[in-house]
């Protein structure tokens, strides 16, 4: 499995940065990383014994990348800021030996032991985390740890055990940041938390403090769930889309009146452009799921069980993978990973860039694979999909 990474690249979070010797400046080419780039580890100048062999996930936030390594021994390799005293030559976090499963925000650093899960900080220097639990019990607290926390709140030393929803079984749960998703192991999405721009997909603009079935879904078996900054969307079992929320960035794959701006300030015929604009219809909140229907704009059917992905929203920085800066409001198939004969499996947002794991052609005719998988993904201003289409879907 490869991974491939585009966008913001401000840190070295897909590849290392190289300064002009003349000027001292950073080539913008290396800031924005438009086209798909092989992300692969430095191991030529590597001084200790933990290169990486193969990288089986990716965890992104706005200036750092974590890759764990799961085989051999487990652990974490840190690229972009740097912190946590990560070795400089290939990255490797020591405190993450042996880990079974990682995630990074910007400034804290969460390992999941067998046994345990810390968290540590990224800037600071002390060889203890800020917070720890053993078999379910805390065990290590400091009171003046910041944790990310939102406004007033608060750390509770006691586990939280109640049930949210009784007789309710959960398959994930996606978080945003200011709103959640629950997807149930028969298929029904709930969805609390602050809902002023559509994101919980009951039809209005308030907040949900308990969860609520998104009731425009019932009837309708949902397998994967995603929350971004103030959106949301869903795959159901027969690979189609859904989304709701915000969509002034295009997002959604709705009409934006902040995609249309940006085109007219591109666009050297503004006049015409300008005559128009009345007359189209644009949406920049849409609180009830709404379908979004890519066969007409990306010829899925085309596609015939091949993994490709599928991108849309804000791409200033290139995290779109349409090897342009251009932002779009309709959903549109990366072409360089078909042109490849790449299959997407996997994609992770970051704030500004993307990271996509993918299989070649040859290694997926050996293996057998499920050409039914969907996954969605989702961060701020930018919507990802990845299908895997049959004949005909």
């Amino acid at each position: 499995m490869l991974w491939f990474g585009f966008g913001f690249n401000g840190f070295g979070q897909i590849y290392a940065r190289e300064e002009t010797v003349t000027e001292g400046t950073t080539d913008a080419h290396e800031v924005k990383v438009s086209c798909p780039t092989l992300v692969k580890k430095n191991v030529n100048k590597c001084t200790c014994k933990h290169n990486s062999t193969e990288l089986q996930q990716i965890q992104a936030s706005w200036s750092r990348r974590i890759s764990l390594q799961l085989k051999d021994d487990s652990c974490v390799f840190l690229d972009g800021f740097s912190g946590l005293g990560a070795k400089k030559c290939c990255g490797f976090v020591e405190q993450s030996h042996r880990c079974i499963d990682a995630f990074n925000t910007e400034s804290h650093l969460i390992l999941a032991f067998r046994d345990r899960t810390e968290v540590w900080d990224f800037e600071k220097s002390e060889n203890s985390p800020v917070w720890a639990a053993i078999q379910g019990h805390i065990w290590k607290h400091l009171a003046s740890t910041k944790l990310p926390l939102v406004p007033e709140g608060y750390i509770s030393l006691k586990h939280l055990l109640s049930s949210l929803i009784p007789h309710l079984q959960a398959k994930s749960l996606a978080l945003g940041p200011e709103h959640v998703i629950l997807l149930s192991a028969t298929g029904a999405v709930y969805t609390w938390g602050q809902g002023s721009h559509g994101q919980l997909g009951h039809g209005i603009l308030t907040s949900e403090e308990e969860p609520r079935a998104v009731e425009a879904l019932w009837g309708v078996p949902v397998k994967a769930v995603a929350a971004g900054g103030w959106h949301s969307c869903c795959v159901s079992a027969t690979a189609d889309l859904y989304v709701w929320g915000w969509n002034e960035a295009g997002q959604l794959g709705l009409p934006s009146r902040g995609v249309k701006k940006i085109q007219q300030q591109s666009s050297q015929d503004k006049d015409e452009s300008t005559q128009t604009e009345d007359k189209e219809v644009f949406i920049s909140i849409q609180a009830f799921p709404a379908l979004l229907d890519l066969n007409p704009q990306c010829e899925i059917k085309a596609v015939s069980s091949e993994g490709s992905l599928y991108t849309w929203g804000w791409g200033e920085y290139g995290q779109l993978g349409h090897q342009n800066l251009i932002s779009l409001d309709e959903p549109q198939c990366v072409e360089y990973f078909q042109k490849h004969q790449l299959h997407v499996t996997d994609v992770v947002c970051g704030a500004w860039n993307t990271f996509t794991a993918v299989l070649k052609k040859e290694e997926i005719q050996k293996s057998p694979y499920d050409n039914k998988r969907g996954l969605c993904t989702a961060y701020k201003e930018v919507s990802l999909c990845t299908l895997e289409c049959l004949e005909g879907v």
